[in-house]
């Protein structure tokens, strides 16, 4: 009766894993359909992850955010605020200047590279090209020559010089803009903080010729910086020169 029972039991086991085993959907139907194998679609959807994962780094490299964040940080500095305004306010700004500024290439990009590779229209390839592309316009627009130049007699011994007509490589272009960037936002925030430094040296002169050597005169400038740069309307002026710098 117990050798019954056993080996009843054990056919309803064997049969209940080979129903579940049945059960248990194939790799191949996992993965978003392809012509290419199963390890190839695997590859593309890890390297997609990891492009949206560096999304952030993306932004700041090919688009007009790097400028921004510069500008507003020597503005913060020159008026001796350390978190105000605070710095996510700062960024988010930055942020929908970029959108403001970009919003051309955004859409460039997507109605040429993005929505055909949804559509299956496309290929992956074709489209990360067309993406691109938009991007490298924009970038070539503003970067300065001589940056450009730097890398690109930079990269001759490592990698191919390209023929007359064809394509900057992006990892050419893409240093050579971030530099670019970089060089004039401090160049605006030059301009920003020499205001702010006149404000403090007649501060602290006349701080000095009263005689209160223990009042340090960052206190006192302090409100005048700020009521310099409202009654100036600095907000609408920054703002508005650096997104017309871009046009």
């Amino acid at each position: 009766m117990r050798i019954r029972i056993l080996f009843t039991s054990l056919v309803l086991l064997l049969l209940t894993g080979a129903g579940a085993y049945a059960q248990v959907p194939s790799l191949e139907s996992l993965l978003p359909p392809s012509d290419g194998a199963a390890s190839g679609r695997i590859i593309q959807m890890v390297v997609l992850l990891t492009v949206l994962s560096l999304a952030p780094g993306l932004l700041i490299m090919v688009t007009s955010f790097t400028r921004f964040v510069v500008a507003f940080s020597f503005l913060r500095s020159g008026l001796g605020l350390q978190s105000t305004p605070a710095n996510i306010f700062l960024i988010s700004l930055s942020l929908f200047m970029t959108f403001f500024v970009m919003g051309p290439t955004f859409d460039k990009a997507w109605n040429e590279g993005v929505r055909p590779l949804t559509e299956n229209r496309i290929t992956e390839a074709e489209a990360f090209n067309r993406t691109a592309d938009p991007f490298r316009e924009f970038m070539l627009a503003h970067v300065r020559p001589k940056d450009l130049q730097t890398f690109v007699d930079l990269a001759s011994e490592s990698y191919p010089k390209a023929n007359e007509g064809e394509k900057i490589d992006l990892r050419i272009l893409i240093p050579a803009f971030m530099i670019s960037e970089l060089r004039r936002g401090f160049e605006i925030g030059f301009l920003i903080a020499l205001p702010f430094l006149v404000i403090d040296m007649i501060v602290a002169t006349l701080v000095m010729s009263m005689g209160m050597m223990m009042m340090p005169p960052t206190i006192l400038a302090l409100p005048f910086k700020i009521l310099f740069f409202v009654l100036i309307d600095g907000w609408n002026i920054l703002v508005s020169g650096l997104v017309r710098s871009y046009f």
